[in-house]
């Protein structure tokens, strides 16, 4: 089992938390992301369907040598919020067509719903995974996870401590913090106020 521990934050100053993590962090690699999320007709029964919808990815990967990667990634998962950490429980495989794998989902009964795109640039430092991106229709954030081996209380605690304090070497405050689905926020016309405060 592995379990998906992350949090994610607005960001006002991009430039001044990208140079923050390249100093601890070193060279990124640059992404591309175009996701479209997949649901069941009105009426279905969604307590047999993962809520988060079924997340058809075009990832695009440019590595620090200009070596181009796309992958078609299919996701599919259950969220967990804990405090201002998501702790998700997620199948993910790939898929050599997308477009083919779409017209399955299509004849299948699901039809696609709001999707969402984001580029940017992703570390890995520390054993946690970092993604500075600018999200099409809401702006600038910055993601931090790391992947567990279970979701104990105290596996979880631990996580969400390394994560904020992470968060902090980057420069941005906890009551940036967002824990909202960036769908949720693109079906209701963004936000630029993050909904979950630190004490």
């Amino acid at each position: 089992m592995s379990v998906e521990i992350e949090l994610k934050a607005w960001v006002d100053e991009p430039d001044t938390v990208r140079n923050a993590i390249v100093s601890f962090a070193g060279s990124g690699v640059s992404f591309g992301k175009e996701d479209a999320y997949w649901f069941p007709p009105s009426g279905a029964d969604m307590n047999a369907f993962p809520s988060s919808g079924v997340r058809v990815r075009k990832e695009t990967v440019t590595g620090p040598h200009g070596a181009v990667s796309r992958t078609v990634r299919v996701t599919f998962k259950h969220r967990e919020l804990r405090g201002s950490v998501e702790v998700n429980d997620e199948r993910e495989f790939t898929v050599s067509d997308g477009a083919v794998f779409e017209d399955l989902l299509s004849r299948l009964g699901l039809s696609k719903g709001i999707g969402k795109k984001k580029q940017g640039t992703a570390w890995v430092y520390d054993g946690v995974t970092l993604e500075l991106s600018l999200v099409e229709g809401l702006g600038w954030f910055v993601e931090l996870e790391i992947i567990a081996g279970n979701d104990r209380p105290e596996t979880v605690t631990t996580a969400r401590l390394r994560l904020l304090a992470l968060l902090g070497k980057t420069g941005v405050g906890e009551g940036k913090i967002e824990t909202r689905y960036y769908t949720e926020m693109l079906r209701h016309g963004g936000s630029c106020r993050p909904s979950f405060h630190s004490a």
